[in-house]
């Protein structure tokens, strides 16, 4: 609900769809808000910021998603782009008051509550609230009239999810693999990236469309590997979704868990959860259904003897990218 409020009080006015990126964690929150915004599109800032000219031949907005606004594409970005094309407006999302993008004169700044700039590694609470700051900027009066049903389902989420994940956890899978259809895509993409970051890359992973899973990656599940299904509310795209669980459960391929809406059909999975939120839009539900995928993330390194805020003692991977040079050109 804060996160409403600061939305609201930057009185950002009517926007254009944008081009909305990020890298990482923050890039697959900018998939989830696109899902959100028709006519936007997302991209990485990791690729964004060396080939940007097709992206922005038509469009005059670019909204910045970050945790800290300190990586160095994140900022290359907005300077390569400013020299470039003087005409295209910059926003940023970010929780981070001392970042580069929030301090960059040519940005201009929607600062997020500061309790979302998670201490540690991974990305959690900033995640879930970019995706909120972003949804009400591209459907301000949806978003809002769904908030209060969102932070309930939340709630609810924390304690039922909570469970269901400590359970998986004792038994370790070797491999996890998300499934999603396109409006949930920046769930499942962001599911798999917390799963491989907190078990250290322990966990191998897979984020994949259902179906797209056929055409070779079906290949990657094995009887005992973790699928974890976000299934759709919408009855179109549920068909082919259940088509393709069945298919698994035929073949004996996965241990299936379901994020999905109460009506959806119980007795393909093994294992079923539900929200007050997972009978909303789909692209309204990743901000309440990526907790499953960071609770269990968090119980899975945990069980694995690693420390979860720091899943990454010998500095393989680190909180805030390191180690990129930018070359003027």
């Amino acid at each position: 609900m804060e996160t409403a409020q600061r939305v609201k009080a930057a009185r950002l006015g009517a926007l254009p769809p944008p081009v909305l990126t990020g890298a990482g964690t923050s890039f697959f929150a900018a998939l989830a808000v696109q899902s959100a915004w028709p006519g936007s599109r997302a991209a990485p800032s990791t690729e964004l910021f060396l080939d940007f000219d097709d992206l922005l031949e038509h469009r005059r907005l670019v909204i910045s998603l970050a945790r800290s606004g300190d990586s160095p594409e994140s900022v290359a970005v907005v300077d390569r782009i400013r020299r470039s094309r003087p005409d295209v407006r910059h926003i940023a999302l970010t929780i981070n008051p001392e970042g580069q993008l929030a301090r960059h004169p040519g940005v201009q700044a929607v600062l997020l509550d500061p309790r979302a700039n998670d201490r540690g590694l991974a990305m959690t609470s900033s995640f879930t609230n970019l995706v909120v700051a972003g949804c009400l900027l591209a459907r301000p009066e949806p978003t809002e009239a769904a908030l209060p049903q969102l932070c309930q389902a939340a709630r609810e989420a924390l304690a039922s999810y909570e469970a269901a994940a400590a359970a998986l956890a004792e038994n370790p899978p070797a491999r996890v693999v998300a499934l999603a259809s396109a409006p949930l895509r920046g769930a499942a993409r962001e599911a798999c990236l917390k799963i491989l970051e907190m078990t250290a890359g322990r966990v191998a992973t897979l984020a994949e469309t259902y179906l797209g899973l056929r055409h070779g990656p079906m290949s990657f599940l094995e009887p005992q590997t973790l699928v974890i299904c976000v299934v759709s509310s919408d009855a179109r795209r549920r068909r082919y979704e259940l088509d393709l669980v069945r298919e698994l459960r035929q073949k004996k391929l996965g241990r299936l868990v379901a994020l999905a809406p109460p009506e959806a059909d119980r007795d393909s999975f093994d294992l079923f959860l539900s929200t007050p939120a997972s009978a909303l839009p789909d692209w309204l539900r990743t901000p309440v259904e990526i907790t499953f995928a960071q609770l269990l993330a968090w119980h899975l390194s945990s069980r694995l003897g690693l420390d979860p805020d720091n899943p990454s003692p010998t500095g393989v991977i680190h909180r805030v990218v390191q180690g990129v040079r930018i070359y003027e050109d």
